[in-house]
């Protein structure tokens, strides 16, 4: 059975079309979908009860289940468990502090790439996510959010997978999520983070959109994040920043550089230099996040002093940058920890 989340408004059009149905049911199965975020096609009194029949027959709403869940004390985080249709899982979380309410969802179930602080990486791969599988993330945590009448303010793929080797499916969702019928996640608010796939990185800004882009960059030289990025036995630092300038020059939006600081590894003064050398010349922002500790990689955070002046450098060097606090890490929701430890 096909799920419904995996279509757009002009796709379930389309079906409609099919049953002889008027087009301007298509924005009523829209609306029940991500505005009233009904979850059974009896809720959609307002569609013909043989309609109603015919879209149960074809579609699910969902095409997964949570299956666990864990929440910080304070309850400012909380990770879900989700099983998908084949029995393969994926964890998504959300963040609150203040009035922003952050969702980091997943695109893929396990990764590829196996970057080697990342539990997600130990895994290894299993596959991509669909277009409503990447979506209904964001649907199962506005449902729980609309009990307390809020709203998500901000999504951000940075969870499981690496959006860029699912590319086609992840800018479908984007599209969905950002929709003015939809759940109208603005696009600033909208965050892609990447490993550095090159020819993604131009696909995307040839979309032109104003989805923000964030690229995990952890070293200043080849030498460096090849002992922790394998994919940058692919490609370079070099080639990385050129993309990144190709996207400024397209889209007029500054690139966010994350930086995972591991102690002893690549939070010395040289390499905040050689970061200030390399990015001096493009529009872009640091991220400096303290590594959080998973069971398969031994290395920790640097000192708070470390990290301060690492960030003096950088800000001598006119670059713009900011410290990533660890929220979640007390319930293994942090970067790098997301790992669907049921499996």
């Amino acid at each position: 059975m096909i799920n419904i989340y995996d279509l757009s408004q002009e796709e379930i059009e389309n079906v409609l079309a099919e049953f002889g149905e008027k087009k301007f049911h298509a924005k009523q199965v829209w609306h029940g979908l991500y505005r009233n975020l009904y979850q059974s096609w009896d809720q959609f009194s307002n569609l013909t009860k043989s309609l109603r029949k015919e879209l149960e027959n074809r579609f699910s709403i969902g095409a997964f289940t949570e299956r666990d869940f864990s929440k910080t004390m304070d309850e400012s985080s909380r990770k879900s468990l989700f099983q998908l249709t084949d029995g393969n899982l994926i964890e998504s979380v959300l963040l609150r502090k203040h009035d922003r309410i952050t969702l980091c969802i997943s695109t893929q179930s396990g990764c590829p790439i196996g970057c080697v602080f990342c539990a997600t990486g130990e895994l290894g791969f299993f596959r991509n996510l669909s277009t409503g599988e990447i979506t209904e993330q964001a649907i199962h945590f506005q449902r729980l959010l609309a009990n307390e009448d809020k709203k998500l303010t901000n999504i951000v793929l940075m969870g499981m997978g690496e959006p860029f080797l699912n590319y086609d499916n992840v800018i479908r969702s984007v599209r969905i999520l950002n929709h003015k019928d939809g759940l109208n996640i603005g696009a600033r608010r909208i965050t892609i983070s990447t490993i550095g796939i090159l020819d993604k990185i131009r696909s995307f800004a040839e979309e032109e959109s104003q989805v923000n882009l964030s690229v995990s960059l952890h070293a200043p030289t080849d030498e460096l994040r090849r002992q922790l990025v394998p994919l940058a036995n692919i490609y370079s630092i070099l080639e990385l920043i050129e993309s990144c300038r190709y996207f400024f020059q397209r889209t007029s939006r500054r690139v966010t550089f994350e930086y995972v600081m591991i102690k002893n590894v690549n939070d010395q003064p040289i390499q905040a230099h050689q970061l200030v050398e390399l990015l001096r010349n493009l529009n872009c922002h640091i991220n400096l996040i303290p590594i959080n500790v998973t069971d398969h990689y031994p290395c920790t955070a640097p000192d708070r002093d470390v990290m301060k002046e690492f960030g003096r450098i950088l800000l001598d060097g006119g670059l713009t940058l900011s410290f990533r606090d660890s929220q979640g890490f007390e319930i293994g929701a942090g970067c790098g920890q997301l790992a669907g430890r049921k499996r």
